[in-house]
């Protein structure tokens, strides 16, 4: 992050991205991207799989499926911000819907066996997709945050094992 001339104030530039005209590039490679995987999926993909060996193949169910909740996860994401972008929800209305998108959908490894076999086409949908969901990932740490474990209106605790952890290494070191 970077300090506002002389003033003293974070920028944080995740959030001026996400919440100015400049998301709008963002928005469309998310949603572009969705389409080319879906299109391709149901067209190309589908007659490519069926050349496939049987490790390959089941290689190439998975990842579709993890492709396709991937991609999804950052649309959903990818909607809310700009739902908090136009004024449609307020940043707190986008912070509790977006505790439900999980953007850590992961991916086999270019090692995994059959891999090198699954259509080079695919293959680079994966890729793109989990450099985009990368990069919200990032962009949603820098916005948001990691929740920070606080007193529900029960007086429950939100459990936040890496604010926990933090918080044990502070009394242990006399800091907290």
């Amino acid at each position: 992050m970077n300090e506002a001339k002389g003033h003293g104030k974070t920028i944080n530039l995740a959030e001026r991205r996400i919440f100015s005209p400049s998301f709008k590039p963002l928005y469309a490679e998310g949603m572009r991207l969705v389409e080319q995987a879906a299109e391709y999926l149901d067209g190309p993909g589908r007659f490519e799989a069926k050349k496939l060996s049987r490790l390959a193949a089941t290689l190439y169910a998975a990842e579709s499926m993890r492709l396709t909740t991937r991609l999804m996860q950052v649309a959903s994401w990818l909607l809310l911000q700009r739902a908090a972008n136009s004024g449609e929800m307020t940043r707190d209305q986008v912070a509790s819907e977006k505790s439900k998108v999980r953007l850590d959908t992961a991916s086999a490894n270019d090692d995994a066996p059959g891999w090198v076999e699954l259509p080079q086409a695919f293959r680079d949908l994966v890729d793109r997709s989990l450099k985009l969901q990368g990069l919200v990932r990032r962009m949603d740490s820098q916005i948001y945050g990691a929740t920070i474990a606080t007193p529900d209106e029960h007086g429950e605790r939100e459990i936040n094992p890496v604010s926990d952890q933090l918080t044990l290494l502070r009394t242990a070191f006399g800091r907290g």
